[in-house]
């Protein structure tokens, strides 16, 4: 079974509310409504209830697969408003909430803050951007973190890790050049993925090219500060560093370079990149010359599930991505 084939089994023992606010988009509809009818989530289509009940005719999807969530229905919109604004710590008040949910992704990520939806999933007609901008200012940041990131999973052939052929790595598309403080962050949710997602228990390297110490500057000492950052703000996380690459995956090396106890060194699950440029460069060489399978970016720092999929993506991996989200849904409420 491969990793996207447990995924679907997963999602189908415990499917999950997942909210569509581009549902008008005809992949986008065709993939919730595959998803639903197999039972592996709930498809929640938010927009003009009329425009796409009459969608749902026209392409000949079965309307009671859906729940359609109309964002034109005030009494809804109200109630989701005064529990919204109910909440501790929420910084929008009611108008002005109101005002953002004339737009069907805030409606949606507002039916996720209080837990109407497990997830809200777009990317196609909404921008990464406007995603995430969404989902920080409507779902909120997870408690302890000062940033948004990503995170991918590579099922490697040929590689025999900790974990088989899979590895974690991020950030690799959203942080460019993230701070101490971002990159513990970074770290921390990556840990937190990991276990929702996989069950693992996280072995998180930050990586840069030195290890613990042998090489000097103010590149190597942001990692190492970002490691005793994440070591304080999460003592419960196994989360160590400065290391190379190799020192972080393979045990030989570790045990050569690495002079003291650390639960991750050559056997880290998880690769933390200290900037976009190596870990977008990375990515795409594990990809070319490791013809590896990279599932993500998934977006992580939320209090919720937010996905944001890619514009040019075919429905079987818009799927794909919708499972994964489900699972992970599923895996924070644990």
């Amino acid at each position: 079974m491969s990793v996207l084939d447990s995924f679907y089994a997963k999602a189908k023992l415990n499917p999950q509310k997942v909210a569509f606010p581009e549902a008008a988009n005809e992949k986008m509809m065709q993939a919730a409504y595959e998803c639903a009818k197999d039972g592996y989530i709930e498809s929640i289509l938010v927009g003009n209830a009329e425009e796409l009940k009459a969608l749902c005719a026209e392409r000949g999807y079965e309307e009671s697969v859906f729940t359609i969530v109309d964002i034109n229905d005030e009494a809804y919109k109200a109630d989701l408003i005064a529990r919204y604004v109910a909440q501790p710590g929420r910084m929008l008040k009611e108008k002005a909430l109101a005002r953002r949910m004339a737009n069907p992704l805030y409606f949606a990520c507002v039916m996720q803050a209080v837990d109407d939806a497990d997830v809200t999933f777009a990317g196609i007609d909404n921008t990464t951007g406007d995603v995430i901008l969404a989902g920080q200012m409507i779902v909120g940041l997870q408690e302890g973190l000062d940033v948004i990131s990503s995170i991918g999973l590579c099922d490697i052939p040929g590689y025999e890790g900790s974990e088989g052929s899979l590895l974690i790595i991020g950030d690799s598309a959203v942080c460019t050049n993230p701070n101490p403080e971002q990159l513990a962050s970074i770290a921390i949710a990556a840990c937190d993925t990991a276990k929702a997602l996989l069950d693992w228990e996280p072995r998180c390297a930050m990586v840069s090219y030195s290890t613990l110490g042998s090489g000097s500057g103010e590149l190597i000492d942001k990692v190492v500060k970002a490691k005793e950052i994440a070591n304080e703000r999460r003592p419960d996380l196994n989360i160590d560093g400065e290391f190379q690459l190799d020192s972080a995956i393979v045990p030989a090396v570790a045990a050569k370079k690495v002079k003291r106890e650390s639960a991750v060194a050559g056997k880290a699950n998880i690769v933390i990149w200290p900037d976009l440029n190596v870990g977008n460069v990375s990515v795409k060489l594990i990809q070319q010359f490791g013809h590896a399978d990279a599932y993500g970016p998934m977006l992580q720092g939320f209090q919720k599930v937010v996905c944001d999929c890619s514009r040019g993506a075919p429905v079987s991996e818009i799927k794909g991505n919708i499972i994964i989200s489900a699972v992970r849904a599923a895996g924070m409420k644990k």
